[in-house]
């Protein structure tokens, strides 16, 4: 039986810190993920928009094995500027790779579409994101709340509002994997209209509700529900506007190919949490980190224990950000807790 680490939090795992900042007028906001050494990455990219910074250098016939922080931020390309302001963060503070007498922190970032969701995007010349990313820099620790905060502040789900999630799992071997997710997928993460969580068999104790599946499952359940597609919003149209961007990490010690495998499942995550998904309209992307503080390389058998938690892991805190989302001013879905 897979069980949590003790905060339930990606943070379990060692070596990792998590910082937010947010805005509530804009509806947006930032996450990140800091290391406290440099860790080990990999990403994959499934779904068919994203919008991305720094993934080409995690590939592992690329020369980068390590990295300093990943970024999730909401904003759209305009939120590809947050990665600027973790980056001075780090620098400020003496972190990063040693190039001809500089320091260069690494740091990829992803974002996801939150434009149009209510908030005042008016923001002048320039986009504040640089500033909400060096201030979620500034920020991070161990602890942090879920839902309507960071890059989750402004996302949106179908029927729902979406939010920052994140989950943690302790296995056998002694090894911990945690996962942090950015919610705001074009599809529902909940089954038809109703309250019970796509995810459920995966659910450790009620952390997203303990409501398990309904019973009878309704008959409507494998409608496609898709998140403009029922809900007059400016244009009528499920296209844009969407994507679930996440991290997934272990302790484990992985090499750079293994980190990019632990990515691609951490995506069957996304399967079992959100119906549909990895579609053209999302642009759905995994960051895989490995700090190898643990110590523990992984047999074959073990190794196939993680991956497969690493979809478990997934899911329950994509789950878990739409469950902790809270209402706003100017909202346009209500949250989960209202139904």
């Amino acid at each position: 039986m897979f069980r949590t680490g003790p905060r339930n939090l990606i943070t379990d795992v060692a070596g990792l810190r998590v910082g937010n900042a947010s805005d509530v007028r804009l509806k947006s906001g930032v996450t990140t993920v800091v290391c406290d050494e440099p860790a080990v990455a990999g990403v994959q990219i499934l779904g068919g928009a994203p919008g991305t910074r720094e993934t080409d250098l995690l590939e592992p016939h690329n020369s980068i094995e390590a990295i300093h922080a990943v970024v999730l931020s909401g904003g759209s390309a305009f939120g590809l500027d947050a990665a600027s302001g973790v980056q001075a963060a780090l620098r400020e503070n003496g972190v990063g790779v040693e190039v001809g007498g500089f320091r260069v922190p690494i740091v990829p970032a992803a974002i996801l579409f939150d434009l149009r969701n209510g908030g005042d995007k008016d923001w002048g010349r320039y986009p504040p994101y640089r500033d909400l990313g060096y201030e979620a820099a500034q920020a991070v620790g161990s602890d942090f709340p879920l839902g309507t905060v960071g890059a989750g502040t402004g996302a949106l789900s179908s029927g729902l509002k979406g939010g920052l999630g994140s989950a943690s799992t302790v296995l056998d071997s002694g090894v911990t994997i945690g996962a942090l997710a950015a919610v705001n997928p074009t599809g529902s993460v909940t089954i038809a209209r109703g309250r019970h969580f796509w995810a459920a068999p995966f659910e450790i104790g009620d952390e997203f509700g303990g409501l398990g599946y309904p019973s009878p499952m309704p008959e409507d359940a494998k409608r496609i529900l898709l998140k403009f597609r029922d809900k007059h919003v400016g244009t009528r149209t499920a296209v844009g506007g969407n994507t679930t961007i996440a991290v997934i990490a272990t302790d484990a010690v992985l090499t750079k190919a293994a980190a990019k495998r632990l990515a691609i499942s951490a995506h069957d995550g996304f399967v079992h949490a959100i119906w549909p998904t990895h579609t053209p309209a999302d642009g759905d992307l995994v960051f895989a980190l490995a700090t190898g503080k643990s110590g523990i390389e992984l047999a074959p058998n073990d190794a196939i224990d993680l991956y497969a938690a690493a979809g478990a892991t997934m899911a329950r805190a994509i789950s878990r950000g739409v469950f902790a989302a809270t209402p706003a001013k100017g909202d346009l879905f209500p949250v989960w807790s209202s139904r």
